[in-house]
């Protein structure tokens, strides 16, 4: 995390946001497992966030919602804070409604995630719709993102979808050549070359030495969670 953000993390207290500075020097020594310095006692928390690893500020965040939402309610007014600080800092992470931290893509990526999930949920498909946001964890997770889980769950919201649809459990692959009238040709090969991306960088099988770049998971998560939106919309003007 770069110093701007670091320092705004430093002045949250200060800055009307809901936060005490005795749940920052708490949560600040419980993530990264030190004693507090007695002699400057509630102040030491200042040096932890100058100097600890960048994902530990990921997990300070995460610690902070946990306390401001067991001890008060919501924390709406730390949520804005933190998203808010993010976007002006242009930095790539939100703070959930859940307490989590998680990677932000650009207004495209999140509102065809969005309108994924919305879509699923509403139409009762919520083991597909929880493979589009175990994607987005995946993604999310850190010092390092899971890209292969991040496409494996991708690709499996997408079967779920379809499973459903014809009643039918196979792999994608075995979908697109059985039932071809549900994509438009040229829809159905690109589908066929993100499910063959998937088993060649071995995101669906486990593959020694291979691991899909974050740019390649982010692409993928994006196609799938748009053809769970379209299969769910098909389905629905077939049953008109």
């Amino acid at each position: 995390m770069p110093v701007s953000f670091r320092r705004f993390l430093i002045d949250l207290p200060h800055a009307h946001a809901g936060v005490k500075i005795h749940e920052v020097h708490k949560v600040t020594c419980d993530v990264l497992q030190k004693w507090p310095d007695e002699r400057s006692p509630y102040y030491d928390y200042k040096p932890n966030i100058q100097n600890c690893e960048w994902f530990h500020i990921c997990d300070i965040i995460e610690g902070l919602f946990t306390v401001l939402y067991r001890n008060h309610s919501f924390p709406y007014a730390f949520v804005e804070a933190i998203n808010d600080a993010f976007v002006a800092q242009n930095i790539g992470w939100q703070l959930n409604n859940y307490g989590k931290v998680v990677t932000r893509g650009n207004e495209a990526f999140e509102a065809t995630l969005k309108t994924s999930v919305a879509v699923l949920e509403t139409n009762s498909k919520p083991t597909a719709a929880a493979h589009i946001m175990s994607a987005l964890r995946a993604l999310s997770t850190r010092p390092t993102a899971d890209t292969s889980g991040a496409v494996a769950h991708a690709t499996n919201a997408v079967e779920c979808v379809l499973g459903q649809i014809t009643g039918q459990a196979m792999t994608l692959g075995k979908y697109l050549d059985k039932h071809s009238r549900l994509f438009h040709p040229a829809l159905k090969k690109g589908l066929d070359g993100i499910y063959g991306y998937a088993s060649d960088e071995g995101a669906r099988h486990g593959k020694e030495g291979t691991q899909p770049t974050r740019e390649d998971a982010e692409f993928v998560l994006a196609v799938c969670a748009a053809t769970c939106t379209l299969l769910i919309r098909k389905e629905e003007q077939a049953g008109k």
